[in-house]
């Protein structure tokens, strides 16, 4: 899969944003090779299970320009990258454990210019500042993930879906999320028709302020 079904989902972006996304598959491939990123078979699969996956979010929320995003657990940059790429007047920061990940992520932001991302070899916990949302793609449970940011969101909320995560996982998550009445569950096979998708999600779970 090519970078045009990104853009097929996303007719809106920019020449800049296109050129962007283009470069991310040379970048990858070559990060890849020192440090593995990312599954050798999904490489192959970079604009569908990693770009397209994570611009998902998006989907059910667009992010408002001056907007904080949070990404914990970002690995190579997913699903802060295309996001940032996608929404260049909201700032993002990508935290992860793991050092010679988050070289990968500060070494593509920089390739690409993009000025409105941050990087930290960081846990989650250690994390100063609040936030509109806490992005991830599936690196926990979540009862585990809700005590990791507990206390990182802004008390305002200011877009259509209140303060809290944004997380994107697959599977049967019933018995996970059973403990959270105020969930919510987006199908992404909704609005991507590749079977990738067939049992993706976003879950947003909305997390009070707490100062």
């Amino acid at each position: 899969m090519t970078l045009q079904t990104v853009h097929s989902h996303f007719p809106d972006l920019s020449s800049e944003q296109v050129a962007q996304m283009e470069r991310l598959e040379a970048l990858y491939t070559e990060w890849n090779a020192k440090i593995n990123v990312i599954s050798r078979k999904d490489i192959d699969e970079l604009y569908v299970r990693h770009v397209l996956h994570s611009l998902g979010i998006a989907k059910v929320q667009a992010f408002k320009p001056g907007s904080d995003i949070l990404d914990v657990g970002t690995g190579g940059g997913f699903p802060g990258i295309p996001l940032a790429i996608l929404f260049p007047e909201v700032k993002f920061h990508l935290v992860d454990a793991i050092g010679k990940k988050i070289k990968v992520v500060q070494a593509v932001a920089d390739a690409l210019e993009l000025d409105n991302v941050t990087a930290a070899h960081q846990r989650a916990e250690k994390v100063k500042g609040q936030f509109d949302f806490v992005v991830s793609r599936a690196v926990t449970r979540m009862p585990d993930f809700v005590k990791w940011v507990k206390g990182k969101t802004k008390k305002d909320s200011v877009h259509e879906l209140k303060n809290g995560i944004l997380y994107l996982k697959g599977g049967d998550l019933s018995e996970e999320l059973a403990a959270y009445k105020n969930v919510t569950l987006y199908d992404l096979k909704d609005y991507f028709d590749d079977p990738f998708f067939e049992t993706k999600k976003v879950v947003h779970l909305p997390l009070k302020y707490k100062p």
